[in-house]
Order: C-alpha cells, then structure tokens, then sequence
C-alpha cells in the first residue's frame, strides 16, 4: 500500500478524533445531550477509523472486517438511539 492512502486514513482518524474531542467538550460546556451522543458516535468513528487503518496498513494479513463493521453499528446505533431518546 502506496503512502497516500496511508495519509489518507490517518486524516480521517484524525478528522474523525477533532470532531469527538470538539463535541464531548462542548457536551461539557453546555449539558446539551444531544451533544453526548453526536460524540459518542463520532468516538466510535474514531474507532473505526483506527481499525480500518490497522487493518489496511498494519495489518493486511489479518482480516479485521468484524471489528470494522461493529465499530461503525455502534456509532451509526449511538446516534441513533440518541436521536430518538432526545425526540421524546
């Protein structure tokens, strides 16, 4: 794998880990709870994020899909329990 898509990925991580610390802060700030959850989603696209690069990069040989996807169920699922839990 060529260093660009490697670069590409560690952006992402890093776009993805901006986004986490931006919204849990201003959770903090303000008590907003839909905030907690726009966080908490974001936190686990961090984390999927960091597996896809370990499973590209790191780790090719090693079939690290399950993780990838469950990251990604966990977060698209916190957003929207979010969601609806702060709809009611």
């Amino acid at each position: 794998m060529g260093a660009l898509p490697v670069a590409i990925y560690i952006l992402c991580l890093l776009a993805a880990a901006l986004c986490t610390w931006l919204l849990l802060r201003g959770w903090r700030r303000s008590g907003t709870r839909l905030l907690l959850w726009c966080g908490l989603c974001f936190g686990f696209l961090s984390l999927n994020s960091l597996v896809i690069l370990l499973d590209i990069a790191i780790f090719p040989a090693r079939d690290l899909q399950l993780l990838r996807h469950g990251a990604s169920l966990l977060a698209v699922g916190t957003l929207l329990v979010g969601l609806i839990w702060e709809g009611e």
